[in-house]
């Protein structure tokens, strides 16, 4: 049997139990992965997901300010352009140097280096709101990550959180566009780790469907900066949410989200007071179930009628896009 098959079938996450030398490796060798990837350059360095941000995330934090927002990866703080005139201050937390600078869109701005460990360097309660966006798939230790950013937001504060929830290939070999150990996170076990962190979830919604960027990448359309882009691939991750899957083994298992978007709230109560001043375990993760159905953007009779036909109703839908797909 393949050793990684656990990790290929979304029961395990890869690298969530890893000793600390093997996450000392790990970070060491992400720490300029995404800079590498061609972000060093601010000038030409151009942020891709704002319309798919505001469809999913900021949207729901309307009418009100903030006082310290944590940027949890977020590179030039670009991905908070949309709420910057309602932020009074920004924290950092990136590996790489080749991001820092004195503010973020005319807000102060400090940077701070993560550690190894997973565990941050701030007081319980200290943020009103963190945005994680395509980060922890570059982590090893997510479960305590998790734990820690929920520890550092305040009873009542947002954490805005998108990942992608398939493997991304097989991680043992090079993939073009891709840093070296970077994976999604099975859905199931992502939902696990922030149900067991204080955290509520005010809205999920699967996104970043394949044909999106296929379809609108032929017409030259910066497709997830384009509301529009984002809301087709909105309609199409909420008809095949039935088909999510970690590791496809077929191409018709292809067709399905690939990523989803959090926006949680932190429990006010003593109890999870006190459990977010907590030290948080070295790692570790819970185990959930999934519930795709209910992910995805509301879009009328038309799209529940979809995703909730049969399987002999959905196949010519099916069949066009795996057609599409090539």
């Amino acid at each position: 049997m393949d050793p990684l098959e656990p990790y290929l079938s979304g029961e395990k996450l890869y690298g969530d139990d890893f000793d600390p030398a093997q996450i000392a490796q790990w970070v060491a060798e992400e720490r300029n992965g995404y800079a590498d990837l061609g972000a060093r350059d601010h000038e030409s360095y151009r942020y891709a997901y704002h319309a798919l941000n505001r469809l999913h995330g900021y949207r729901h934090l309307t009418n009100r300010d903030f006082e310290h927002v944590l940027g949890f990866g977020s590179a030039y703080g670009d991905e908070l352009l949309p709420i910057i005139q309602r932020v009074k201050s920004v924290t950092i937390v990136d590996p790489s140097d080749a991001f820092v600078r004195a503010e973020v869109h005319g807000v102060p701005a400090k940077y701070v280096k993560p550690r190894s460990d997973g565990r941050l360097a701030f007081p319980a309660a200290t943020f009103d709101l963190v945005t994680c966006l395509g980060v922890l798939h570059h982590i090893p230790n997510v479960t305590c990550v998790v734990r820690e950013l929920a520890r550092v937001l305040r009873p009542g504060g947002h954490l805005l959180l998108r990942e992608p929830i398939v493997s991304m290939g097989d991680w043992r070999k090079p993939r073009r566009g891709l840093t070296k150990s970077e994976r999604g996170i099975p859905l199931s076990l992502l939902v696990s780790m922030l149900d067991g962190s204080g955290l509520d979830t005010i809205s999920k919604q699967l996104c970043a469907f394949p044909l999106t960027e296929r379809v609108f990448r032929r017409w030259r359309v910066d497709f997830y900066n384009s509301s529009v882009a984002a809301r087709i691939d909105s309609m199409l991750s909420t008809l095949f949410a039935w088909n999510v899957n970690y590791h496809p083994r077929n191409p018709l298992q292809r067709l399905r989200p690939t990523a989803a978007f959090f926006v949680l709230r932190k429990r006010i109560s003593e109890r999870a007071a006190a459990e977010s001043a907590a030290e948080p375990a070295k790692h570790g993760c819970g185990t959930g179930s999934a519930t795709p159905s209910d992910a995805g953007l509301p879009l009328g009779r038309f799209a529940e009628a979809c995703t909730q036909a049969d399987r002999s109703e959905r196949l010519p839908l099916l069949l066009t896009c795996a057609h599409a797909l090539g």
